[in-house]
């Protein structure tokens, strides 16, 4: 007698042999399902596991870093005990001279261990914060890329590295054009599908070190560590023409780079702006704003060779 999800197929009035087939065909379309759903999870993973990577190496080149300053301080303080030994036990003038000559010369050189080591924690500290992006509530979970959240506190940690170290980086703010029409006319399972395929492409297309968010919506933000307004700008052209190559979408980008006393939400609303004036100037384009004023790039047919 077959069953299906605890339904009795007989009640159909079908012949044995067709409910068979039935279960046979639907038991091989949730089969393909499965696969087709394991194949995302594990490319997910992969993307992950690549984000986990460049991290664990970021780690690894502060600690190298950390490790070559303590060896040079090291060697340095032992010279300026040597100094002080062998000076203390003249008491002339010159001699006090000297040692506060030597002293001066090893103040530099702490001072500046220090700065590096403080330097170095935050760097670890802003690193801690993309690990912690790993896990379910720092990850938007329909299309499996960071959340508001993470995002937040992903910002807030480059703005203060901005501040301390004068560390540049820059944002962009993605928005699908014309999302609502997707919903309207294909359903919004059809909605969800596109905004899992951009953010896809988006994360792809991102290097190692950016983080990619979703904002809200059909909004995406992308932060780029060490990165200046016109690689931004570059960035967020390549990501325009990708998806209008790759899924026939369009998108508005707005970039803007990180300045010296800004906070993340004026750095926001700069980019925010952009993206506006992409908007306004027919969508499918890359605003930038460059600290005075918003405007848009030229797309590859309006530059005059």
């Amino acid at each position: 007698m077959p069953v299906l999800f605890g339904f009795d197929l007989t009640q159909l009035h079908l012949p044995g042999t067709v409910a068979l087939a039935v279960v046979a065909v639907i038991g091989y379309f949730v089969g393909r399902r499965q696969r087709f759903l394991a194949a995302e999870n594990d490319q997910h993973s992969r993307r992950e596991l690549k984000r986990a990577r460049a991290i664990a190496r970021d780690l690894e080149r502060i600690t190298q870093e950390v490790r070559k300053s303590l060896a040079r301080h090291h060697s340095s303080v032992a010279r300026f005990k040597n100094r002080v030994s062998v000076l203390g036990a003249d008491r002339s003038e010159a001699a006090w001279k000297e040692l506060c000559r030597e002293a001066e010369s090893i103040l530099g050189p702490t001072m500046q261990l220090a700065a590096h080591i403080a330097q170095a924690y935050d760097q670890i500290r802003q690193q801690s914060s993309q690990l912690m992006s790993f896990t379910e509530v720092r990850t938007d979970p329909l299309t499996g890329v960071s959340n508001r959240r993470a995002m937040d506190d992903a910002l807030a940690s480059l703005t203060a590295m901005k501040h301390r170290y004068e560390v540049i980086f820059s944002i962009a703010i993605v928005d699908i054009d014309h999302f609502k029409s997707v919903n309207d006319q294909r359903g919004h399972v059809a909605g969800d599908q596109v905004l899992q395929a951009v953010a896809k492409l988006m994360d792809d297309t991102a290097r190692e070190t950016d983080i990619v968010t979703r904002y809200g919506g059909e909004e995406f933000v992308v932060l780029m560590p060490q990165t200046e307004l016109s690689g931004a700008c570059v960035f967020g052209e390549r990501i325009r023409q990708a998806i209008e190559r790759k899924l026939s979408l369009t998108v508005s980008v707005g970039v803007a780079e990180a300045l010296d006393s800004e906070s993340a939400e004026d750095l926001l609303r700069r980019a925010d702006a952009a993206l506006y004036l992409a908007k306004s100037c027919g969508r499918n384009r890359v605003g930038r704003h460059d600290g005075k004023q918003a405007e848009p790039l030229l797309q590859p047919e309006e530059m005059v060779s």
